[in-house]
């Protein structure tokens, strides 16, 4: 288990790093695949070690970007809101032991607000704390919302190409 997760981090950490971190979608958005690694963690992930992995993949960014800490920032701050998120999107019979954030598994319409909600709090926190002010907040939106729905659609298609369909339950 712990070899997958630290393989995990260095897929994520490197595809971003390497390949996706160079695409810019109209000079607004820009895509950040590795929130991938901390929203796909198994829900059974105990709440401090999802802080730790947050604050590592965060900081690597921070490192390969020279951020100073944005990433840092708002990838702790989405690691911690994960398990407010999960209680409240938990099934009538909740969660099952074996249960892992996959759009195959939960549903589309689970999935869906699960993700752009994540993706939407660490983006607003990230870029408004890049700009550093409120001086401009249109344009800072605009960059939001581009930036949520680049990162959203790459990881759903993560999800559909890279987490197995679960066939019935024995």
């Amino acid at each position: 288990m712990l070899v997958r997760q630290l393989l995990r981090f260095g897929i994520y950490a490197g595809v971003q790093v390497f390949i996706v971190g160079q695409l810019s979608l109209f000079g607004l958005g820009w895509c950040f695949l590795y929130l991938g690694f901390i929203l796909f963690l198994p829900l059974s992930t105990p709440i401090a070690l999802q802080l730790l992995l947050g604050f590592a993949m965060g900081l690597s960014m921070d490192i390969s970007y020279d951020t100073g800490g944005l990433h840092a920032a708002a990838a702790v701050l989405l690691a911690y809101l994960r398990p407010w998120v999960l209680r409240l999107l938990t099934p009538r019979d909740g969660y099952d032991t074996q249960d892992t954030v996959n759009v195959h598994q939960m549903g589309w319409q689970w999935f869906s607000v699960y993700l752009l909600l994540l993706v939407s709090v660490h983006h607003v926190v990230y870029f408004f704390l890049e700009l550093g002010s409120f001086q401009y907040p249109l344009r800072t939106l605009g960059r939001v919302g581009v930036s949520i729905l680049f990162t959203s659609v790459a990881l759903l298609i993560v999800q559909l190409l890279f987490y197995p369909v679960r066939r019935g339950r024995s």
